[in-house]
């Protein structure tokens, strides 16, 4: 029992995590970017207020009043632009990824090289949806496959819900009577077949500080520092799924959302299963390390132990009332967290850095 009432992630960071070292002043050599406005905003305004003077006098010379006349006398002339610039990519998917990704797809760069013939945009002939290959014991299932027209006007394609739940993972059932010890101990060994897999057992009362706190903010950024090339920054993202009883953190490479935004692809997804948060007060948590994606199992595991500090739940999980240092620290965090959702301009890469310095 006491290993459930420690705070959640703790058996993670006993048994792989070495937690990297402080990094010092490694901090001045990473080149890292505020994506909050690549996020949540449109075009900057610093880019209309460069070219308002040209604008202004392009609308005096045809006789406009106004910036906005003009815009709306070539309104037409714009569309047809943007509907010509506009590219459809089909969506592929290599062998062996751990979730489908229905906003995964190439480059402008690379549509061409790998489908010659469609053109990066979608066939006029009839076809099948394409099945998403998935590799064994992966939390997310195949929400295509073996999907007909007839089923997707009906919005389900079969009784199971598209994410997998607990029971495809344990045999539930057989699970819910047994001790909180046996229930950890199974869940454990369930994962322990690949250095690439996370997992723990998370006390009902840091869960729950968690998604109230993911509620209001489910983008993020935290840094992974690098013994010589300073720190990186990673992009982070809360999904909730009712039907399966789940929620999912997509992990992914700042650099790589930078350039490919809505189709960047994670390099680790944590799952929560609720099943047991009402009757047992634990959520079973697993994710999963995509192999060759630049990041290595301890980094992900480093990025887990940060999602529950900056969340809240490393607090929510202790024991003791938090006092002195500590509770100025956890809500330091908390404004971090929500100046970062509201776009609020206090927040700033440099205190960020200075929070997870502390944390290691």
């Amino acid at each position: 029992m006491a290993s459930v009432r420690s705070p959640a992630l703790r058996h993670l960071g006993r048994c792989a995590l070495r937690t990297p070292p402080r990094f010092t002043s490694q901090r001045r050599w990473a080149q890292v970017h505020d994506v909050r406005f690549l996020a949540t905003r449109g075009p900057s305004q610093a880019v209309l207020d460069k070219y308002r003077d040209k604008l202004h006098q392009k609308a005096r010379s045809e006789g406009f009043a106004t910036v906005e006349e003009l815009k709306s006398a070539y309104a037409d002339k714009i569309g047809e632009i943007r509907r010509k610039d506009a590219v459809d990519f089909n969506i592929p998917q290599a062998p062996g990824m751990p979730l489908s990704q229905p906003n995964r797809g190439p480059l402008p760069s690379q549509s061409e090289a790998a489908q010659p013939n469609a053109g990066g945009r979608p066939s006029s002939a009839k076809s099948e949806p394409p099945s998403i290959p998935q590799a064994p014991d992966t939390p997310v299932a195949q929400p295509n496959k073996d999907k007909t027209p007839a089923r997707k006007a009906s919005g389900k394609a079969s009784g199971k819900p598209a994410i997998k739940g607990l029971d495809d993972i344990i045999d539930l059932e057989k699970c819910r009577p047994l001790p909180d010890k046996e229930l950890t101990a199974i869940w454990r060994l369930r994962h322990a077949s690949s250095p690439q897999n996370i997992c723990a057992v998370v006390p009902a009362s840091a869960y729950r500080a968690m998604e109230d706190a993911a509620r209001a903010a489910p983008q993020f950024i935290l840094p992974v520092p690098h013994e010589t090339e300073g720190a990186e920054m990673h992009f982070l993202q809360w999904t909730f799924d009712a039907e399966s009883k789940t929620s999912t953190v997509l992990f992914t490479q700042l650099a790589e959302y930078k350039l490919r935004g809505e189709f960047a692809q994670p390099h680790t997804t944590i799952t929560h299963h609720l099943d047991l948060l009402d009757e047992r007060g634990l959520v079973m948590m697993q994710g999963q390390v995509v192999d060759g994606r630049g990041v290595k199992p301890e980094q992900a595991r480093w990025l887990v132990l940060c999602l529950q500090r900056f969340y809240g739940g490393w607090e929510a999980g202790s024991e003791t009332e938090l006092t002195g240092e500590r509770k100025k620290r956890a809500e330091e965090r908390r404004q971090l967290l929500n100046w970062f959702a509201t776009g609020d301009e206090r927040f700033t890469v440099e205190k960020l850095m200075e929070e997870a310095e502390r944390l290691g």
